[in-house]
């Protein structure tokens, strides 16, 4: 199969639309990462997004829709206060919700639960993708399964080339890493995956909401992952990742980076003048930086060779906890105390 990497033009557009509805999968942008995108009403083409990335089973899809009117035939039942609430202050933008599914949506969109997470993106692009395709759009994001996801068409194309007919290019995502997802199904809004919307933000607009253990830990053994994010190891590089915290962190760095080939750190902007001639990426000055450059840091490691890599943890508070959320799992909750 030729993939085609096209800007996303009217006619480019209505071309990504026609194939969503014929079946076929699209690489498309939103203000997240890249999304890798089926007709989430159509169980074969939703197959077709699990085939592409090498995806397990059941690890569920996140639907997406362009306008609040296309939400009810999705969902069981009408939405909870809190919902609507969440709907007002962050729709369209990077948050996802869970309600009880319609029979309409496809169990193999949601992975066999009883659950479907929709989200409405704020990129205009995925919106007119929408609009166009007149059909929801299942889409997790457009990269292989495990690997860093893309926040540049480039890095879809490089993960997606051969697989797939279609990328639009929409230039670099905005916020960098997925949306945050927010189970309504229980007695209080639930964060099951964080992302752009903190939970400072939930709280403002629904006065509670938890952190579902598995944010920051392993899921248990046996539980079933209740959204995008939770269960496998994700967003990871060729090279071992591993993660340092405290306040010795940068001569344990420095001092396993002396002893290993092929190195390569990940720091924050204060610190770079502490690691000397070391190799090194920067992450950026602050949390908000690091969630918007640490997916492309990582692909940058593979093109850099790095075997091993050292990272700097942030604080696991605001969007801080998203990074943390994502660096575990990319370091397989490999964490070294100082």
């Amino acid at each position: 199969m030729k993939t085609q990497l096209l800007p996303p033009t009217g006619e480019a557009l209505s071309r990504a639309a026609a194939l969503l509805r014929e079946g076929e999968v699209v690489g498309f942008p939103t203000e997240t990462v890249y999304g890798l995108g089926a007709n989430a009403l159509d169980a074969d083409a939703a197959e077709k997004i699990f085939q592409a990335k090498g995806r397990p089973g059941d690890n569920p899809l996140i639907v997406h829709i362009s306008s609040e009117e296309e939400l009810a035939p999705l969902i069981a039942g009408e939405p909870c206060e809190a919902a609507r609430r969440l709907m007002a202050a962050y729709w369209p933008g990077p948050m996802t919700l869970i309600f009880p599914k319609s029979p309409r949506v496809p169990e193999r969109v949601t992975a066999g639960l009883a659950t479907v997470a929709i989200r409405m993106p704020a990129h205009p692009v995925a919106r007119r993708l929408i609009e166009l395709a007149k059909v929801p759009v299942a889409a997790p994001s457009a990269n292989r399964s495990g690997r860093p996801s893309p926040t540049t068409a480039e890095d879809v194309f490089e993960d997606m080339n051969g697989r797939i007919p279609l990328i639009l290019d929409g230039g670099a995502c905005g916020v960098g890493l997925e949306s945050t997802v927010i189970d309504l199904t229980g007695s209080a809004p639930r964060v099951l995956r964080p992302g752009g919307i903190t939970q400072a933000q939930i709280e403002a607009v629904t006065q509670t909401c938890e952190v579902d253990p598995a944010v920051l830990h392993p899921l248990g053994e046996g539980e079933r992952p209740r959204s995008p994010g939770m269960k496998y190891k994700h967003y990871a590089p060729r090279g071992e990742v591993t993660i340092f915290h405290g306040p010795g962190t940068v001569r344990e760095i420095c001092n396993r980076y002396d002893r290993s080939e092929d190195a390569l750190i990940l720091a924050l902007e204060g610190n770079l003048s502490q690691y000397g001639d070391r190799r090194i990426i920067s992450l950026g000055p602050d949390a908000r930086a690091m969630a918007q450059n640490l997916f492309g840091a990582l692909r940058e490691a593979d093109r850099m060779g790095a075997k091993v890599i050292f990272c700097e943890a942030v604080e696991p508070t605001g969007v801080g906890l998203a990074v943390m959320n994502r660096l575990l799992r990319a370091a397989a909750f490999r964490v070294v105390e100082t």
